[in-house]
């Protein structure tokens, strides 16, 4: 990828712009025709626990999308001396999975349940019983047949199920579509057809049909494309509700909407056989492209697709960053309150660094980082814990080594399942997402808990909303014929070197005697759960 070169100049129309809404910021990214970051604005949100229910306001969906394009456009006023008018094509993503629905009439039915909520056990363990295929809590197939069994009224009413991105795309286009990446976390995909189960799409309507609905589950979901598919236009109304001021006007392309999945896969150029990455922030997830399918169905690994369709194997943790957050938060509070000062990223560098001064076992303590319910492990729901013996080391590097440790440790167990039971070959992983920001620390303690070497591009920081920018670059700029992998590699990462870590031995037996500990503190962890509501 060649870096923008600092001139005064830019083509609006051979840009292209990616804006992704994750778990805790909405943020823009415009590239230029050599996919470099030109510009970028952000909006930071938080999700909350309403009635039982992880959700969003979608009006903040817009609040906080204009706001990051307004940031954006005035950066590139700023630099260009020029207003965004016109862009040369634009992609949204954003979280996996979730649910949103809609009546005929556009009207929202419930509010948004987000990929965070564990409240569909009983739909998932039920769907995957009859696919023979592991359907996740969080899935939106999951989502609606716990409305059916729950007997939610506005079940009757739905004429449209999406997800985040695909509401947006939406609303913004008019056309009911997803990337079929994207779509592959909402119910099963063939990656022969590149299209929803057909068998699976008739086995769920027959098992739904003593209700009488009107609908049948083809009809209300989004249509599948895939990657350099054009997925509509961008209407006056659209753009309006991106930029109010008037100034971006309408007519403009957009490729189809992807998951955070798999922008990150674009995001490392990870979507070739054998190849991995791992989005590490609120969530952490890691996506394994497979030379061919598993042997058999697992609760731990999801089976999603690259947003070309070829079958992904995906380890997907709820809970990653947001204890160690917390903990961060509650030392920046000391520092406040003893009348100093401090960088917030400074703050975090510098107790990720202390991680790596720890005592070979970590001064035997041990946390478990579960706010919200954790299905790999069983949890449903999450009380964070931290926990000490009597004769613990309880210093600072030994603290901080455990925080991370623990958001590790999840990970770990879902990776095991593909590389000891399923012998999955994994040359490499690329790391990309906030985890990383740090160089080197979190990089080299995942390579010693996953026990594969972990890469880090340049481009690891830019992450989601960069790989969208890429994809909607894919949709204009593509060859005839060209496919993802090949534009990929060919001009939008022929110019990178990733930065890679090898496991290290004595770092890997050190995780060893943790997740020793870590398992049996689960015991812990189910009482907490129990015992404190």
């Amino acid at each position: 990828m060649k870096r923008n070169n600092g001139k005064n100049e830019f083509n609006q129309a051979s840009a292209s712009l990616g804006i992704e809404f994750g778990s805790t910021r909405i943020k823009a990214v415009l590239i230029d025709e050599h996919f470099s970051p030109i510009a970028s604005g952000s909006y930071d949100w938080e999700n909350r626990l309403e009635n039982g229910y992880w959700t969003y306001d979608l009006e903040e969906v817009w609040t906080g999308l204009q706001s990051a394009y307004q940031e954006l456009s005035n950066q590139v006023e700023a630099q260009y001396a020029v207003k965004l008018t016109k862009i040369g094509s634009i992609g949204f993503s954003g979280m996996m999975h979730g649910y949103l629905a809609f009546d005929k009439e556009g009207n929202q039915l419930t509010p948004f349940r987000t990929w965070r909520n564990t409240t569909t056990e009983e739909a998932a363990n039920r769907l995957t019983d009859l696919f023979k295929f592991n359907i996740p809590h969080r899935w939106s197939i999951a989502h609606l047949y716990q409305a059916i069994l729950n007997k939610e009224t506005h079940v009757e009413e739905i004429d449209f199920i999406t997800t985040l991105a695909g509401y947006v795309h939406w609303k913004l286009t008019g056309e009911k579509v997803l990337g079929v990446g994207k779509a592959a976390g909402m119910f099963p995909i063939d990656s022969e057809l590149v299209d929803y189960n057909t068998t699976m799409i008739k086995q769920f309507d027959e098992l739904v049909s003593s209700e009488g609905y009107k609908w049948n589950l083809k009809t209300i979901m989004p249509k599948v494309l895939k990657a350099g598919e054009r997925a509509g236009t961008l209407k006056s109304e659209g753009a309006n509700l991106i930029d109010p001021s008037g100034q971006l006007i309408s007519g403009i392309a957009l490729c189809p909407p992807e998951g955070d999945a798999g922008t990150g896969m674009v995001a490392t150029n990870s979507i070739a056989e054998r190849t991995g990455n791992v989005s590490a922030g609120t969530s952490v997830f890691s996506m394994i492209v497979l030379e061919e399918e598993l042997s058999d169905y697992y609760n731990e690994i999801d089976m999603v697709t690259t947003p070309t369709g070829k079958p992904t194997a995906m380890v997907h943790c709820n809970n990653f960053t947001t204890d160690i957050n917390a903990w961060a938060n509650l030392f920046a509070e000391l520092i406040a309150a003893l009348d100093l000062q401090v960088d917030k990223n400074q703050l975090f560098t510098t107790l990720f660094e202390k991680a790596l001064e720890a005592d070979f076992d970590g001064g035997r303590l041990i946390s478990c980082n579960y706010y919200s319910g954790e299905p790999i492990t069983g949890f449903e729901e999450g009380r964070p814990l931290f926990v000490q013996m009597p004769d613990s080391v309880l210093s600072l590097p030994n603290f901080m080594r455990t925080q991370i440790y623990s958001a590790l440790a999840t990970l770990k167990l879902g990776m095991d399942i593909l590389t000891a039971k399923e012998d999955v070959k994994v040359d490499q992983l690329l790391g990309h997402g906030g985890f990383f920001k740090t160089k080197q620390v979190g990089q080299q303690l995942m390579s010693d808990a996953l026990k594969v070497p972990v890469s880090v591009m340049n481009t690891a920081g830019e992450a989601g909303p960069w790989g969208m920018a890429i994809l909607a670059s894919f949709l204009i700029r593509k060859e005839a014929n060209q496919s993802l992998e090949d534009f990929l590699d060919t001009q939008v990462f022929s110019f990178e070197v990733p930065y890679s870590v090898e496991p290290d031995d004595l770092g890997s037996n050190s995780f060893d005697i943790f997740m020793e500990r870590y398992v049996k503190m689960l015991k812990i962890e189910k009482t907490a759960v129990q015992s404190l509501n």
